[in-house]
């Protein structure tokens, strides 16, 4: 039996992952439901997946942030505390990451191998170019969308899907949280 992979990612409803400008983390739209049920989603066992990327945006962010701002929600602290691999071909440890450790390598050969050894679901949260790669590879088993009601037109950053490829989307849940923010579950399939 493998593990489950899921790929979560925040997005702008126009597919954006970030944007620049005056936007806030969560462009602003976060509220108490967000946040609880983002704690929730990371409280059990679970392995994180990032791409090295992404590991070095969080571990500055995280550095450059001070005990109880807004950057440090209790998800986010709960994320950092998960064991977590790192796949990078750059990278050396050990890492500025509680319980992190680095996989050399091409990320579908070392997510393959983390699929079948893992004992615990396998998260990604981010990692786009990365995540990107293990759905052409038929690695992903569930893209987890958190949709904030948001277009980011001239401001938006990290395309979220650029460039991935075509694929059928089965949705598996859906929920609104605080209002406006829809999250959608989808398992995909290669078109």
């Amino acid at each position: 039996m493998t593990a489950t992979y899921t790929f979560d990612v925040f997005s702008s409803l126009d597919g954006y992952g970030a944007a620049g400008g005056d936007w806030s983390g969560y462009w602003g739209k976060q509220g108490p439901e967000l946040l609880d049920h983002r704690l929730a989603l990371y409280g059990p066992e679970q392995r994180m997946v990032f791409g090295a990327r992404t590991y070095r945006v969080f571990a500055q962010m995280l550095a450059a942030s001070s005990e109880g701002s807004d950057v440090r929600d209790p998800w986010v602290t709960r994320m950092r505390n998960l064991p977590a691999t790192v796949v990078s071909t750059t990278l050396e440890g050990p890492l500025d990451w509680p319980h992190a450790t680095v996989a050399k390598g091409d990320a579908v050969d070392v997510v393959a191998r983390l699929k079948e050894e893992s004992q615990v679901p396998l998260r990604s949260h981010g990692s786009l170019s990365m995540n990107r790669a293990l759905m052409a590879a038929g690695l992903v088993d569930r893209v987890q969308v958190t949709l904030f009601p948001v277009v980011t037109g001239r401001t938006g950053l990290d395309p979220v899907f650029e460039g991935a490829a075509d694929f059928d989307l089965e949705l598996v849940e859906n929920r609104t949280l605080d209002g406006h923010i829809q999250e959608l579950v989808y398992r995909p399939t290669l078109h």
